[in-house]
């Protein structure tokens, strides 16, 4: 839905409008009233190489599933192209204290299973999200709010624990979308029955509220089963519905003709997983999928030259990175994994691997983002100085070790090879292992790994979400700190970093953070990836952003 806000507000306005992030009063071009536009855009398959792990917005914390929810399911606020905030579901708000934000909410919004959106809604999914029955992965984005207070129907303010200067980012991500409170009712029954819970459904709200042991022993024994009828019946407000899915191999959408603010042209998605890359090009060749996800750089050539389709390549604020397992000998010792840093030529990979796509990285924080600097040094690729760091370490003699990378990504498999060939100049044995999607990251979350090759999006664009989630001490695990990496100096700098409100001295502790990191090298910072994609040419009006996820809405599909 993000690009869906850039037309919206280009077609009112006639040029990019940036809006205020404290007092937003600007309205998408037809609100509730909006007039629906004819429908008839035509079916779309699209090809991806990982399947969704989950269709519950506050389910799992990664980027395939987050390009199907979000075809589906709508927060109060989201970005444009400037990563300005524009309304979605909140037509504007205010923030009247350090710690108090007040939003106007959307009238004359349905969810696709009928039921209204309006401020209990809001605090529903609030308490859902931050519910320790839910054990979200992504609770960590919104769990400074403390308080949601329904001031009427359309009205409701949030309340954060200290003043958190991210928080309108944080409010477009994904943990953010708003399921229907009538399902979330039903998710929470069948928990409760499947538990086989002597008590209401209110009764656990209440428990909820009230806190305690007794809370706590509810939350437990219903934490298995909260999530089940989210999965399998996903009810939402945007423009998509759910219609089916086979996990594994497709997940099919139909327009919602209801929609708030018109009807869309498509008429509906297929979602279909296709992991090897060359089955995903021969797939849009003939026509079976009319648009392809992660081309592989690889191939740039082939689709670039084929003039029957388009390849849409966007800068991303993405990070791909190797991760150490830094609570794991030998990668308890940051000499170690230094000397790994300066055994890993990164201009050699750059152009080997990824053909010179993307922008190479010093530090998580792409260039656009608050924080980024051109003055952060990388540590250079130098063998002698790798042999030298590891001798003082007491490894001048090598080690084993295992590298985990997940198997429908050819390109992270061939950078564990180039580092695999690289680290055996030092007596380092490597081992890759290649694991399906779903496991990998259950795996990796678990700590199951030495090192391990994974990206991150930053999908709120702040410098708080560029670092805090792979590295701050309280995400270690399955919420993004898969180095398990533990440093108070750190933690200190990204906990001064949400709470300043001033630009110029966050920058500057964003700067420190990752000087430290550069320092500590928890991780290899390898590149800012760009985002290649490729569609037939009969397939008008989709739209990509920098954060890999698509609108579709105006999309159509010519004969």
């Amino acid at each position: 839905m993000r690009n869906f806000w850039k037309l919206m507000l280009l077609s009112v306005f006639v040029l990019v409008l940036a809006a205020c992030t404290d007092d937003s009063e600007v309205e998408p071009e037809g609100g509730a009233e909006g007039e629906s536009s004819s429908s008839g855009g035509g079916e779309m398959v699209l090809a991806f190489p990982s399947d969704a792990v989950s269709m519950d917005p506050h389910g799992s914390n990664d980027v395939p599933s987050e390009q199907v929810r979000d075809t589906m399911y709508e927060g109060l606020v989201t970005q444009d192209e400037n990563l300005e905030i524009v309304p979605v579901l909140a037509s504007e708000w205010e923030q009247t204290s350090d710690t108090t934000w007040e939003f106007t909410l959307q009238e004359g919004v349905t969810f696709h299973d009928g039921s209204e959106f309006n401020a209990e809604v809001v605090e529903a999914n609030f308490d859902r999200l931050l519910d320790t029955a839910t054990a979200s992965p992504r609770s960590f984005l919104l769990e400074m709010v403390t308080e949601v207070n329904v001031i009427d129907d359309y009205t409701v303010e949030l309340v954060t624990e200290f003043p958190f200067s991210p928080l309108l980012n944080n409010l477009t991500h994904g943990a953010g979308k708003m399921i229907s409170k009538d399902l979330i009712d039903e998710d929470y029954q069948n928990a409760i029955d499947e538990a086989g819970l002597d008590m209401t459904l209110e009764e656990y709200y209440e428990l909820r509220e009230e806190g305690g042991d007794e809370y706590e022993e509810a939350a437990n024994a219903i934490g298995g089963a909260i999530g089940t009828v989210v999965e399998q019946n996903p009810v939402g407000t945007n423009y998509l519905q759910f219609e089916s899915r086979n996990p594994g191999e497709n997940t099919e959408l139909t327009a919602y003709e209801d929609y708030w603010n018109g009807a869309p042209t498509i008429d509906a998605a297929t979602f279909k997983v296709v992991s090897e890359t060359g089955s995903r090009l021969a797939e849009l060749e003939t026509g079976d999928s009319d648009f392809i996800a992660q081309v592989e750089s690889s191939n740039i050539e082939r689709v670039e030259s084929n003039e029957d389709v388009t390849l849409e390549r966007t800068d991303s604020m993405s990070i791909d990175y190797i991760g150490f397992h830094t609570q794991k000998e030998p990668f308890d010792d940051p000499r170690v994994r230094r000397a790994i840093t300066h055994a890993f030529d990164k201009e050699a990979v750059l152009s080997g691997v990824y053909n010179d796509s993307g922008r190479p990285a010093v530090g998580p924080l792409a260039p656009g983002i608050l924080g980024h600097s051109e003055d952060l040094e990388s540590p250079a690729y130098d063998m002698d100085r790798a042999r030298e760091l590891l001798a003082e370490a007491g490894h001048e003699d090598g080690f084993d070790i295992n590298l985990m990378v997940n198997d429908d990504n050819p390109e992270r498999v061939d950078m564990a090879v180039w580092l695999q060939e690289s680290l055996a100049e030092l007596n380092i044995n490597v081992n890759i292992e290649q694991v399906e999607w779903g496991a990998y990251l259950e795996m990796t979350g678990n700590g199951e790994h030495d090192m391990f090759i994974l990206g991150w999006s930053n999908s709120t664009g702040d410098p708080d979400n560029g670092i805090s989630p792979l590295f701050h001490s309280d995400m270690v695990g399955a919420p993004g700190n898969r180095s398990f990496f533990e440093n108070d100096e750190l933690d200190a700098l990204l906990d001064e970093g949400k709470r300043e409100s001033d630009q110029e001295a966050r920058e500057q502790i964003y700067q420190d953070a990752q000087q430290l990191l550069v320092d500590e090298a928890p991780a290899i910072f390898v590149r800012h990836s760009e985002n290649l994609n490729a569609y037939n040419n009969n397939v008008e009006g989709i739209e990509i952003d920098t954060y890999n996820i698509f609108d579709l809405r105006n999309v159509n599909i010519n004969d």
